[in-house]
Order: C-alpha cells, then structure tokens, then sequence
C-alpha cells in the first residue's frame, strides 16, 4: 500500500474486494440465452506482437516470447490493470491462428483460476465492464474444446463479475468508463440466464449518461473524436443487444446515437481514418464503418463545427481543424494544446498530421505529444499555446490538465472566390507576449491547391505594452515561433527549388508541392508518427517555417498545391499494403 495513498482510495479498492468475495456466493449461470456474436474488432498488428512475446500495455514494453501473461513481471499498475481489462483479446482474436486461439483460452481461463477469489487489480467497475463484453464476444472460440469443469468455471465467473457489477457500477470512473461498465451489465445481464434482472437499472443509469456527457450536437467534453466514436460504438452495442432480445433502448440512447452519427462523420478523413486531436487515433481500422452502418443514421452534419472541429472537404481534400477552445478543467486530461492545428488527407492518403498520442510509449512522450510542437500549428518557441498544470484535488497526484488555455477561439467560414475560406484565431499567446494568432485557409473547389496565411498580431494598446515588455526582455532580437508541418511517414518529402520549396510524393503518385512568403526560413526536420498499435514511433517528417516577430503584426502566407492527379485506376484502389509489425 503506498503512503500516500489516500484514504477514499484505499476505501475503494476495500469495497471492491468484498463485494468481489461476496458475488461467488450468488447463484450463477450455466449457459447462454443466445449464441454470442463477436462485435469488438481488434488490431491483428498488434496480436501478432503478443503472440510473439511483446506486450506494450500503459507506455511499458515487457519482451517475454513463451512466458504467460499473468507470470509477467508488471512494471506498472497501469500496465497489470491493461491486462485485467482484456483488450488484448480483440487482438488475438484478430490473428485467430493455432498460436493465438491457445493464447486466448489459456489465459482467460488461467484468470478465473488465479483472481476468482476477488484479489487482484482486475476487480474494479471500469476493468469489469470491459473485460465482461469480450469474454461475452468471444465466448465461443474461448469455450471451444474445453472440458466441462473449465467451462463451468467460465460461467461461474461471469456471474460473479455481473452480480459484482451490479452492486459497484456507481463506483466507476465518468466518462468512457462509465459507458463501457453499464455496455458490459447490460450484455452480461441479456446473455446469461438468470441475470436479465439487473438489465433494467443499467438501461435507465445508461440513459442518465446519455444526458449527462453528450451535448445536444452530439459532442464530448473531452473533445476527443476516437473517444466519442468508443462512446458511440458502446451505444450501438447496448441498443442492437437490447432490441436482439425483444426490448426496446429507451429514448436518451437512441437520442445520442442520432445526435452523435454526423458528428463522427464530419470527423473523417476522406481515408476513413478519425483526426487525431485531444489524445485520440485514427480509431481502430473497420470501427467507424461498422458503427455508422450499424446506427443506420443518415444524417448529414449540419453546422460549421463540429465538437468544436471545422471541416472543408472539396474534391479529393479533407482539411479538419482544431476551432474551438480546448477541454475544460478535468476533462482536459488527455487534452493537447492544439489549437488552430490541422489535418490534411488527399483522397485515402493522410498528408499534413499531427503527431499524435504518445502515452503508449510511456510518460515522456505522451507529455510531448500533448505539447504544440507536436502540431501542424504556429507555437512560440518555449510556449505552448495551452500549458500542464493540475486542477484542483486529484487522487492521482501526477495527473496533468491543460491550464493557461486560449479563452476565446474566433471562427468564420465562407463560400468565396470559387472556393472555401475559414478564418480562425485564438488568444493563447496573450497573457504571456499580447500576441493572438490568426490562421486563414481557403481551398478551391476542386481540392487542388491550399492557401494559407498565419498572423502573429496584436489588438489592443495593453497587447502592445506587453509585446513591448517581451521585446525588450529579448535585447530587441524577436520573439522567435515556428510554423509546423508534420507530414505522414508514407509522405516521401524532399527540399526542392534550391531550398524554396517543399515537394511531397504520396503513395498513390500524386505529388504536392509546399511555399511559403514572408519573414521565415523554410527547412525539413524529422518529427515522428505516434500510433498505438506499433511497438515504438514511427519516424517521419516536418515542414518548419521559422521566423521572429519583432512588429505588432508579423504576417506568412503559405500554400500546398498538387501538380498533377495520378490515373483512377491506381490512386485508390490498389491493395491495401501488408500491415506493419514495427517490432523495431
């Protein structure tokens, strides 16, 4: 137990273990009501790497080829708690040759041996709702081949964990957790026999948290769109559960399931990929697919931003922007200082990225990632334009929020001069040199060619004074800020023109062209590519534009324009390359 541990932790995790104990007692199920249908869609990249003894779980990586996934040593609680949550499973399902099956049943069935007791990390609200709807979704290849004792022991703990849930749902993190524990009784209490009566109050809690975390236009305080899409797929599975049993999901569900549908698809890429904004991924490959057509939601979107993104598609371009101000307060906790940054994706290939999460890397780089460096945005040298610090009383001392943000997000959108303008800005950069930044972006209707301009300026006599204030502290040399790029790995981008201009050679052929005008000089830096589903980050690009500001108003205009489209036949629909194992 550590020292400071506080006392409502230590309250929690007692409760937890009693009513743990105390479920065994309860009468338990031996069979299903129906046939189990696999829903959840793991990464086969990433059961590949556990199959070969390369668990990367909570920013740690434990390389042990043949050791059993409770035998391995734990470098973390994060990282013991990852694997009592059982997600691994999808990914091992995903492969679902000899090697993996074994893994899968070997290991599940070792767990209700070693934890049926109540001890352990696994037995929390949050870890038991997830770990609930996979052993539900994967009963049959979990079962198959197993004697008797084993299966009975199977249901036994199924039961165990649904009474448990029952009694300790309410003790579950808000948010996404919340969902998952609620989604998690609601499948437990419909699949076993004898458990449907605890679907009732989970269906009415579900609802209650409908209302409660998702606003009227379909959006999460977090702001993280792969968070809304888990949100939204949990949705569907509560719903499609419910009505495979005869009843009907009462109305704040299927409320939020319209409400959130055209959201997710105004959060696309043309690729199918999510933006990667606010400590989400692209979401996981088929996910968002497979939830849009499950909803059978057809609406389009229907305003300028959505969760606080705006979005211009024209022709084979997607541009989608940070426009609003970030996650407040303790929702901001996986937040990033990103705004005003931008994606941009030409047909199904990703070409201007943000760096992405980095907290399955560990500490360090999620910090990094969080930072506006790891941003297609201007940043000031040494300032994000939101900065870490901590809100309030927190149990988990190390917990960071974004403090300092941007209190006002300007944004305009018009049609204009054949094309599509947007207009954003935010003062972020106010309190600390009274500079706001202005970023405007226009794209032609035929999604050929990008123009943009960023503004470091200030607007009123007390910005000048303070931008006065810095420039002196500075011996009159300028505030130095950068203006980045980051460009997707499979982006193969080289300094052209005599170091002028920036040409990008995509996949699919199509080449781009990057300029800019104005007081900075353009370079091509490394950056990295953080995705979840790799063993360690991918090395990639970035275009740099570097200036000092030493005016009121410092003014680069910048464009990306494509010099010539490739052959339909071949730009998207070759075969989809072999996934990556990056064991590297």
């Amino acid at each position: 137990m550590a020292d400071n541990e506080s006392w409502s932790t230590r309250k929690r995790r007692f409760l937890n273990r009693a009513h743990a104990r105390a479920a065994r007692f309860s009468r338990g199920a031996t069979a299903f009501t129906s046939t189990p249908e696999p829903r959840t869609i793991g990464s086969f990249a990433r059961g590949r790497q556990i199959t070969g003894g390369n668990f990367l779980f909570s920013g740690y990586l434990v390389q042990a080829p043949g050791t059993p996934i409770w035998d391995l040593p734990m470098p973390d609680a994060g990282f013991e708690s990852d694997l009592h949550g059982f997600t691994w499973l999808d990914d091992l399902v995903a492969v679902s040759d000899i090697h993996a099956v074994k893994r899968a049943q070997n290991w599940t069935h070792d767990w209700v041996r070693r934890f049926s007791d109540g001890h352990g990390l696994g037995w929390t609200p949050d870890l038991t709702g997830r770990r609930l709807i996979r052993w539900i979704n994967h009963a049959i290849l979990l079962l198959n081949g197993q004697d008797s004792e084993t299966s009975s022991a199977y249901f036994r703990s199924l039961s165990q964990q649904t009474v448990y849930l029952s009694r300790r749902w309410k003790a579950s993190s808000s948010g996404l957790p919340r969902f998952e524990t609620l989604t998690g009784l609601i499948y437990a209490g419909l699949a076993l026999e004898g458990m449907d009566r605890h679907v009732g109050t989970a269906v009415r809690a579900l609802a209650h948290e409908c209302t409660k975390e998702i606003d009227s236009n379909g959006g999460l305080s977090t702001r993280n769109p792969e968070e809304l899409l888990e949100v939204f797929t949990l949705l569907n599975w509560s719903a499609d559960a419910l009505r495979d049993a005869g009843r009907m999901p009462i109305e704040p569900i299927t409320d939020a399931i319209r409400a959130i549908a055209p959201v997710l698809r105004a959060l696309r890429h043309a690729d199918g990929g999510l933006a990667r904004f606010h400590g989400g991924g692209r979401g996981m490959e088929g996910r968002l697919d497979r939830a849009l057509a499950t909803a059978g939601v057809r609406t389009a979107p229907n305003h300028d931003r959505y969760m606080g993104y705006a979005r211009i598609s024209h022709g084979r371009t997607t541009i989608i922007v940070d426009a609003d101000v970030p996650p407040r307060k303790t929702a901001s906790a996986n937040a990033h200082a990103s705004t005003l940054a931008m994606e941009v994706t030409s047909g199904r290939r990703p070409l201007i990225v943000n760096c992405g999460s980095g907290a399955t890397f560990g500490k360090s780089w999620r910090r990094a990632g969080r930072a506006t460096p790891s941003h297609s945005t201007l940043g000031i040298e040494g300032f994000s334009s939101s900065r870490l610090g901590t809100v309030g009383e927190v149990d988990e001392s190390e917990a960071e929020f974004l403090v300092d943000t941007p209190k006002e997000v300007g944004f305009e959108r018009a049609e204009v001069e054949g094309g599509t303008r947007m207009v954003v800005g935010h003062d972020g950069y106010v309190a600390t040199h009274g500079l706001t930044h202005v970023r405007t972006l226009h794209i032609g209707f035929d999604g050929r060619e990008l123009k943009g301009e960023d503004v470091l300026m200030t607007r009123t006599t007390a910005d000048e004074r303070k931008f006065d204030l810095v420039f002196d502290k500075s011996r009159l040399k300028g505030i130095p800020f950068s203006i980045r790029f980051h460009l997707h790995p499979d982006v193969d981008a080289t300094l052209d023109m005599n170091g002028t201009a920036v040409s990008m050679v995509l996949k699919s052929s199509e080449i781009w062209v990057f300029r800019c005008q104005g007081p900075v000089e353009i370079d091509l830096e490394s950056s990295v590519y953080l995705e979840k589903t790799r063993l360690s980050p991918r090395a990639t690009k970035q275009v740099v534009l570097s200036g000092v500001a030493v005016e009121y108003a410092t003014r680069v205009s910048w464009s990306l324009a494509k010099t010539q489209d490739t052959p339909t036949a071949i730009r998207d629909y070759k075969d989809k390359e072999k996934a990556e194992l990056a064991v590297d």
